[in-house]
């Protein structure tokens, strides 16, 4: 028997908005926040494929905004 299928996860994300999983009983690692999501791991897993869309971390997003948009004629 599979002893994920019982176990109960949360979802958790970092202020660079990169998500993941952790059970339910762990601490959060510095840095991570809870996101809302729990249920089995598979539920976490597909909800983060479906709300990570961009798997760049932020600070590389806002830093390639700012470049395109310098670049970008007026």
């Amino acid at each position: 028997m599979d002893e994920d299928q019982y176990a109960v996860y949360r979802v958790v994300i970092n202020t660079e908005e990169q998500y993941s999983l952790l059970p339910i009983h762990e601490d959060n690692p510095p840095g991570w926040r809870d996101e809302g999501k729990r249920g089995t791991k598979q539920e976490c897993l597909d909800y983060i494929m479906e709300v990570w869309t961009d798997m760049r971390p932020l600070s590389m997003r806002k830093k390639m905004d700012e470049m395109f948009s310098k670049k970008k004629p007026s």
